[in-house]
């Protein structure tokens, strides 16, 4: 390689170097900064896999190391490790100012390319992970199968089948499914996240007072347009859906089921997550590194009622 086609590939090679740097001697209290979230950082720790430490970038300015990239990973790491004297690998650049700084943080998500619920998920197969392989085996064993996109024989609201399975357990993912089948002989739309949610939320909420057969047999007469015109006419999202179930099995019943039961009925998750610690009002985690890259749960299942 001659010194010309060298200089040319410089541009694209980021000056830096690096350095084993104990977290004491990081500085990441810089304007710029979102809020440390302690929650965000526990549960990181609690999850903690060596294999997804990224370097965290620092810019070394007068003699001190600014942290503008990985301010949760150096403090998920002191966590684990119970010491401030643990040294994590750093990215140096010597030659920014504060403002340069201030904008490569603001945009170093800009042009990421997030991974899909779906890519994610299948990701977790090939690595052998329980949770995805037994879901996988229960979609397929109603002769279904996990998708990309719509299609018939499909479901591809992926994250709605996994928080169902972390939620409510395997058996009320089973019951969902077998209901959504049995009901509307398995139509496409029957499995969007919305209506999975509310199937499950239902289930949830009245247990086995909900009879498996007169549910097929009183919502199989509503087609699933007009299920889901109802459901946004009652209320946005899943808990809509729940409401338009509950009203359809209900009718021509005497004693039908008590729609205050879908509020005051919550998951276990959900007793426990009340009296955990609370996320700050504008937490927001970002960060373009492993530890601080947080699901977007609504986006997602947003991207699940439309795909």
């Amino acid at each position: 390689m001659n010194n010309e086609t060298e200089q040319n590939l410089e541009q694209y090679v980021p000056k830096v170097h690096y350095e084993l740097i104990p977290i004491k001697n990081l500085v990441s209290n810089q304007e710029y900064q979102r809020n440390l979230s302690q929650k965000h950082v526990q549960k990181a720790a609690a999850n903690f896999d060596i294999y997804q430490i990224n370097p965290v970038k620092v810019s070394r300015r007068d003699g001190v190391n600014y942290v503008f990239n990985g301010q949760h990973t150096i403090e998920i790491i002191a966590l684990v490790s119970g010491s401030r004297d643990t040294p994590v690998w750093c990215m140096i650049y010597d030659d920014l100012q504060y403002e340069r700084e201030a904008d490569i943080f603001a945009n170093q998500m800009k042009y990421t390319k997030p991974l899909l619920p779906y890519e994610i998920f299948m990701a977790n197969i090939e690595a052998g992970n329980d949770k995805q392989l037994i879901i996988k085996e229960l979609v397929e064993s109603y002769d279904l199968e996990i998708t990309a996109n719509t299609s018939p024989g499909g479901i591809c609201a992926v994250s709605t089948l996994e928080s169902i399975y972390d939620k409510y357990g395997f058996q009320c993912l089973d019951r969902v499914l077998r209901l959504c089948i049995g009901t509307w002989e398995g139509a496409s739309l029957s499995f969007s996240a919305n209506m999975l949610n509310g199937i499950s939320r239902v289930i949830n909420a009245y247990g086995d007072t909900v009879k498996d057969e007169l549910f097929k047999e009183r919502l199989s007469r509503i087609s699933i347009k007009e299920l889901t015109r109802t459901a946004k006419e009652r209320r946005a999202g899943s808990l809509g859906y729940a409401e338009a179930i509950v009203t359809f099995y209900n009718k021509r019943s005497r004693f039908g089921l008590s729609m205050e039961k879908l509020y005051t009925h919550k998951s276990k998750k959900k007793e426990e997550s009340d009296t955990a610690e609370p996320a700050p009002e504008n937490e927001q985690d970002t960060e373009s590194e492993g530890y601080d890259q947080l699901t977007l749960d609504d986006a997602v299942n947003n991207q699940e009622v439309t795909g």
